[in-house]
Order: structure tokens, then sequence, then C-alpha cells
């Protein structure tokens, strides 16, 4: 008997959170909804729509109370690193880079979390270019580029070892579509 009220007693407070997240759902989901129909009557409020948003999210964070919180920097890639708003220069996991297939100028956003660690985001990827390049490997440093024409550009060695590129491989590369870069991201690699 005494049992069954432990796990009546354990239990209690785990349906008291589970209601409790739900009417925070269903308030989120009002807030929301409020800023659709104003879209449907044809006539937009974005004063109305902003409030609603703004409603729903302040809700969102208060579910989130474990979510990382810290300093955000929000920043613009340029090839290996971000260089933030502040100014300063921050590193970029080559792993991130390379499996996002960031680009020189997509925007990112940096959150330091409260126990030092770093979390990136892309949230503004620009218009890119994509083409067949050749793959190559500087002799005295060992960074890997990709060649077309006489254009050249660095690429990360974390694509090349993840595609297992060898030097004269085809490399499918991706550029900013609108502006010179120093890099290209790594599409994929074709082995010669």
């Amino acid at each position: 008997m005494e049992e069954n009220k432990k796990i009546d007693n354990h239990d209690e407070p785990e349906q008291q959170s589970a209601e409790e997240l739900k009417r925070l759902l269903e308030e989120t989901q009002r807030n929301i909804q409020r800023a659709l129909e104003s879209f449907s009557d044809g006539k937009v409020n974005p004063q109305l729509v902003m409030e609603s948003l703004q409603q729903a999210g302040s809700v969102m964070r208060s579910v989130s109370g474990s979510a990382p919180t810290g300093k955000v920097i929000e920043g613009v890639f340029n090839g290996e690193g971000m260089v933030g708003a502040d100014g300063k220069r921050y590193n970029v996991p080559p792993n991130y880079a390379s499996k996002s297939k960031l680009v020189e100028g997509d925007i990112l956003k940096l959150t330091i979390t409260q126990n030092g660690s770093f979390i990136y985001k892309q949230i503004g990827p620009i218009e890119r270019d994509q083409f067949v390049a050749q793959l190559g490997r500087d002799q005295v440093t060992g960074d890997w580029f990709a060649v077309k024409g006489d254009r050249r550009w660095r690429v990360l060695t974390a694509s090349v070892t993840y595609f297992r590129g060898k030097p004269g491989d085809q490399v499918v590369v991706l550029l900013p579509k609108n502006s010179r870069s120093n890099w290209a991201a790594v599409e994929n690699i074709i082995a010669a």
C-alpha cells in the first residue's frame, strides 16, 4: 500500500509538469493562430503579428528554461572562421563548416553558453554558384585547393578527408554567387 502512495506521489509532479507544458503549448498555439488570422482577412496588421509572435516566443522561452543561455554573437564566415560583429575572430570547427558546406559570406550565430560551450548556427546562407574544378595539394604547406582556369580557392582539409580526395580528383565546389572568394566549400569529390 505504501509503495502505491510513493508511486502516486512521484507521478504527481510529472503530471503537473505535463499539464503546465500542455497549457503553455496551447497558449503558444493561440498566439500563433492570432497572427495567422490577421493574414486571412487580407488586412495584415504588422503590429498585431509582431505582438503575437513575441508573446509566443516569450512563452517558448519560459518552456525552454534548459536551453543554452549566454552570450550571442552574429558574424560572417570567412572560409575558416567567423568574424563577429564585435570585430573578433571566432574559430569554427572545420567538421561543422565542412558538413554544413559553409561558404564565405554566410551569416552565422554563435552562442557561448554559461559553461563555455560554443554553439554555431548558420542563419543566413548567401547565394551560391556550383561547378567542377580540379583538386590539388600544395607540396610545401600541405593545404588543399580547388583550381579552375586561372582561379584557385582553398578548401578545408576536413572536407577533402571526408570525401577521401586525392590530388587530381575532380571536386564539386560551392562559391558565393556575387562576390570573389579565397575559399570554396566542397560539395563532393569525383575520383580521377
